[in-house]
């Protein structure tokens, strides 16, 4: 457990944890030698002279005492490092989450990273801070007791000592017939938190679709599943509960036995026979509660091997000696790409000279907007070289690449805060002037004058309280600020009305203007100013040429833009 806790933190954080460890085995050590004390105390208060138990029971208060303040310190030392450690984590998490690419954030993975980031590392996490030390108290005090009843007695010793293999066995036993609940546990929760999230954001498509009840009977499948499992993995811990109480009460039942016997033969006297079964019976508290302190440590244990896979999954390689690439074409050099066994792109060959438009159009599933995550780097190509400048983007570092770009997307996200600190995100050392002209070129000004509190309105959480018009033009105003030579603008007025289209075609040729641009389109208007025009179908190129180069040639292109104009003809 503390090897796996320590592979996932990092070796920065093993002295402090071997620290606390150590001094939390010390407190069980002098817990249990303490009780060894017990023996003259009440062998002299069964004695001819009781009050010869006072020094004893001085040493013994003064034992406890120590051991009621090892107990302070090393309880202290684990919340602290398990705080220290728990901020660790989250700056660990978070600093490989941001080099991760981009294509890893698939949708399937928002319920899975939102139980692992909040639940599951506080979880993990807490280990040291309120599971570790009544783990080593309930392991090593009982094994100090085993070693003080076998010094005053080797008999009674010696059968303590054959109960510690049986109650490992028992623990271990245990361990492993609830694993598998425990996992399945997990899974469900994890899928229900999905389902959950999936839920809440679906509200106004669903609502339209008036499909509320068969997306409430989807999560609430979710949530009996989960019910379920629950409750499996709780049944399969019984027997595991039930063998190990048993086995403990065995072994007190058996020591009282063998107390008994010998006390009558007079091997041994009353006092000390009392006193070895006291120290049993003390034996048993910390015993039985392992069961429940194990079933805890396991499934912190599944959250940390979870943290451990998601913190070795690679981000992409970054260059040894990055290039700076000094001019801004573009170029696909016989690009294969696939997403697991289905393959997205086949074969593309591409160039875009720098300065110039390309649009990419074709029916959806092609392959379009992928072609701008691979110019984005969001993944790397399986085969052939997508290059910028003509260096192969896999030897550009990330941050060196991403300054090149701007990209809009169709669905814009903003962060929660003000419109100025969303916009703020193109350049965050852009001074005001720079910030209020971008927001003018993009027509972002409009909006503003008529928000609440203007520039310091707060967007809400994804910019949930703009429209989508509005959001798009904050996004244009951010990519505007950023001033980048290569513009990425995928479906950007696919779902806009008319007026706030208008509105953000205005800002996206004012950010168009001077750069390289790769733009991918439904609405055919909008590429019919690009230089170029790529036709995608199945991954492939089957045409391109200008607008009317491919209107003439009457191909899949044109027919795409007859059927565009046929409802403006109705």
């Amino acid at each position: 457990m503390i090897r796996m806790l320590m592979r996932v933190l990092g070796p920065e954080y093993a002295r402090p944890v071997r620290r606390t460890v150590a001094l939390m085995t010390a407190t069980a050590v002098a817990e249990g030698l303490s009780y060894a004390l017990l023996v003259p105390v009440l062998r002299a208060l069964f004695g001819s002279t009781p009050a010869d138990a006072r020094p004893w029971l001085t040493a013994f208060g003064a034992a406890v005492a120590a051991f009621a303040a090892l107990r302070y310190l090393s309880d202290l030392s684990g919340v602290r490092v398990g705080t220290t450690l728990l901020r660790g984590m989250y700056h660990r998490l978070g600093d490989h989450l941001a080099r991760l690419p981009l294509g890893w954030y698939s949708t399937n993975r928002i319920g899975e990273m939102s139980v692992l980031a909040s639940r599951g590392v506080l979880e993990a996490m807490s280990v040291i801070a309120h599971l570790l030390a009544p783990f080593v108290s309930a392991a090593v005090t009982p094994l100090t007791i085993v070693a003080v009843i076998f010094a005053f007695n080797w008999q009674m010793g010696s059968a303590a000592l054959l109960a510690v293999p049986l109650v490992a066995a028992a623990y271990a036993w245990t361990g492993r017939v609830t694993a598998a609940g425990d996992a399945e546990r997990a899974e469900r929760a994890q899928e229900a938190t999905g389902r959950v999230i999936e839920f809440l954001q679906a509200q106004p498509v669903l609502r339209a679709g008036g499909r509320t009840t068969e997306r409430f009977r989807l999560l609430d499948d979710s949530l009996r599943e989960l019910e379920r499992a629950s409750r499996r993995s709780t049944l399969s811990t019984l027997p595991g509960v039930v063998g190990l109480t048993l086995t403990v009460q065995a072994m007190f039942t058996g020591l009282l036995v063998l107390a008994t016997y010998l006390a009558l033969g007079g091997r041994i006297g009353a006092a000390e026979a009392l006193t070895i079964l006291v120290l049993a019976a003390r034996c048993a508290d910390p015993l039985l509660s392992l069961a429940d302190i194990g079933g805890k440590l396991r499934g912190a244990r599944s959250v940390l091997v979870r943290l451990d896979a998601l913190l070795h999954t690679e981000p992409l390689p970054e260059p040894h000696e990055p290039i700076q690439p000094q001019r801004h074409d573009l170029a696909f050099d016989s690009v294969t790409f696939g997403h697991g066994d289905r393959p997205v792109l086949e074969g593309i060959s591409l160039s875009v000279p720098d300065g110039r438009r390309v649009a990419i159009v074709g029916p959806s599933g092609a392959g379009k907007s992928t072609l701008l995550q691979l110019l984005a780097r969001f993944h790397d190509v399986d085969a052939g070289a997508v290059r910028v400048g003509g260096v192969d983007v896999r030897e550009i570092s990330t941050e060196g690449l991403i300054q090149q770009i701007a990209i809009v997307f169709q669905d814009v996200y903003l962060f929660d805060g003000t419109v100025e600190e969303n916009v703020r995100l193109g350049r965050p050392g852009a001074s005001d002037a720079e910030v209020r002209a971008a927001a003018a070129a993009a027509r972002l000004d409009e909006v503003i004058e008529r928000l609440p509190d203007g520039w310091t309105t707060d967007v809400g959480e994804g910019g949930a309280l703009l429209s989508g018009g509005e959001r798009q033009r904050v996004s244009i105003a951010r990519a505007l600020l950023k001033n980048a030579p290569i513009v990425l603008l995928d479906e950007v007025t696919s779902a806009l009305d008319p007026v706030n289209e208008a509105a953000v075609h205005e800002g996206i040729e004012r950010l168009m203007a001077g750069r390289t641009v790769v733009m991918v389109a439904h609405r055919l208007r909008t590429v019919q100013r690009a230089d170029h025009i790529v036709f995608l179908d199945n991954g492939r190129i089957v045409e391109q040429g200008s607008h009317n180069e491919l209107l003439l040639r009457g191909g899949r292109y044109a027919d795409f833009w007859n059927l565009s104009l046929a409802p403006a003809g109705k």
